[in-house]
């Protein structure tokens, strides 16, 4: 059986060893899973996917990150990419515009401006994963496949069961090949400090969530007065 070797940090190699983790089959099983969600996403035509059959085909990406993958492919489109590339998919996130991606940029002092400036100053072109693609199918290429399984990774790893905006940012950074995660990291969203503001910026969503019933119960007076002096001066 070839063998294939998995470099760890050291405190998590030493976790690992007193926990006792079989290693072996954990990694086979998570390569395994990793292989069937890149090959889909390499295979994917994205001018034959409305959103419906994209939704199918992967399954755990939100609206949002669908809607993304939409924008990038329209740009690619635009431009006769000869693929959709890592450039186009950080150019659907600028374009879709209320993501929370947008909003962690932000809180690290990357602003969505320059980031499209930068973008716009970028000419690398990225080869299609198919070394013969097919006449008019659009796919990924092969950095932003990379980046699309890059992002369900930080998922995964961060606990989500679902794909957003926010990991794909992530997935983008971490990518080393494409034009995007090279303009991204230039304008200093490093990956640590990308991953910390994203799992900050849902740790708060979550909170105003749940403090959603407490505003509305304390609202729940004014607007009851606002409603009684409406219907006198009406």
């Amino acid at each position: 059986m070839p063998k294939i070797n998995v470099y760890l940090p050291d405190e998590l190699a030493e976790a690992v060893k007193a926990a006792g983790v079989p290693v072996s089959a954990i990694c086979q099983r998570a390569l395994e899973q990793a292989v069937r969600r890149v090959t889909a996403i390499r295979e994917t035509v994205l001018g034959d996917l409305d959103d419906a059959a994209l939704a199918a085909r992967l399954p755990h990406f939100t609206a949002r990150a669908r809607t993304v993958l939409r924008l990038a492919s329209e740009r690619a489109t635009a431009e006769a990419a000869p693929a959709v590339g890592t450039a186009h998919l950080l150019a659907g996130i600028l374009a879709e515009g209320g993501n929370l991606a947008l909003h962690v940029l932000r809180a690290i002092d990357v602003e969505p401006p320059r980031v499209t400036a930068a973008l716009a100053a970028q000419s690398t072109v990225e080869a299609p994963t198919s070394a013969a693609p097919t006449a008019g199918a659009l796919r990924f290429s092969t950095p932003a496949a990379a980046a699309l399984e890059l992002a369900v990774t930080e998922a995964t790893a961060l606990g989500h069961n679902y794909v957003g905006c926010e990991h794909l940012l992530l997935g983008l950074i971490s990518e080393p090949d494409g034009a995007a995660g090279q303009v991204l990291r230039s304008l200093g969203a490093e990956l640590r400090l990308t991953r910390r503001a994203v799992t900050a910026a849902l740790a708060g969503y979550v909170h105003l969530q749940a403090q959603a019933p407490s505003l509305d119960s304390a609202l729940a007076p004014l607007l009851e007065r606002i409603e009684r002096l409406e219907a006198r001066l009406q």
